[in-house]
């Protein structure tokens, strides 16, 4: 498996531990990324000798920003699927082995649909999760729509879609968004000390339980909505406008076409 030297896969014991590495540009994501954070994850579904796998990243300002929108925006507003050619499943949707994720700093946009992907969540004390499309004109389109309201309570996921504010860490408790609040020193020693939990358990039996959760929810009728819907927000004039905004740092004139 060749990897981008922003995506690290390492094994310990039963345990595999994928790592965001691009702190220098708050981790955002780029096509290449998401690819690579894809072909990790296989290989951690193909393994059988690993049994839960870990997803954080590198610094302390954010897990990611999202979709780097310098190469991004171009290829959404042209209609690219940015790797998600299967209209049926979105990130980690098909992997059930246990994943837990470790948050430090920003977790918005991108970075919370791939939160969102994930079963046990750790965060430390000065995370933040949000999804700021609207405010660009956009909406997330990976599977964010279908998964939130499974996953948090209805009035909180349109807080959070409708708004394009974010949240903190401790409300993302609150609210059920993740599992553990601790210090950020703590964040990599809770997230093991939670997957050497897991390793505790049968293997074949974890995986069963999650994959029996996953298809229960019937996931893959709304990501295809998602994506239909989706595709009149990414083909209209407040896409491109929203932005542009954002590159020549000034406030979007939207016209709701």
């Amino acid at each position: 498996m060749e990897l981008p030297s922003t995506v690290t896969y390492e094994r310990k014991d039963h345990v595999a531990i994928v790592t965001i590495d691009r702190p220098e540009t708050l981790n955002s994501l780029t096509v290449e990324m998401l690819t690579g954070i894809e072909d990790a994850m296989r290989a951690f579904q193909d393994d059988d000798d690993l049994w839960v796998g870990i997803l954080t990243a590198t610094g302390d300002k954010a897990f990611s920003s999202g979709l780097d929108l310098k190469e991004a925006a171009p290829m959404l507003t042209g209609g690219d699927t940015l790797g998600f050619d299967d209209t049926t499943k979105r990130q980690f949707s098909d992997v059930f082995k246990p994943i837990i994720c470790a948050v430090n700093g920003f977790c918005i946009a991108g970075g919370m649909e791939m939160l969102l992907g994930t079963d046990l969540r750790i965060a430390s004390e000065g995370a933040s999760f949000g999804l700021g499309e609207v405010r660009f004109g956009l909406v997330p389109l990976g599977g964010t729509h279908i998964r939130l309201p499974r996953q948090i309570p209805w009035a909180m996921s349109m807080q959070l879609l409708l708004t394009g504010k974010p949240i903190s860490a401790q409300r993302a408790y609150e609210v059920g968004l993740i599992n553990e609040v601790v210090p950020p020193e703590e964040l990599m020693p809770t997230a093991l000390r939670w997957a050497e939990g897991l390793c505790k358990n049968g293997p074949l039996a974890m995986r069963t339980a999650k994959e029996i959760a996953v298809r229960g929810l019937e996931l893959e009728s709304g990501f295809v909505m998602e994506k239909a819907l989706g595709a009149r927000v990414l083909n209209s004039e407040d896409a491109k406008e929203g932005p542009a905004a954002f590159a020549e740092k000034r406030k979007p004139r939207f016209t709701g076409r």
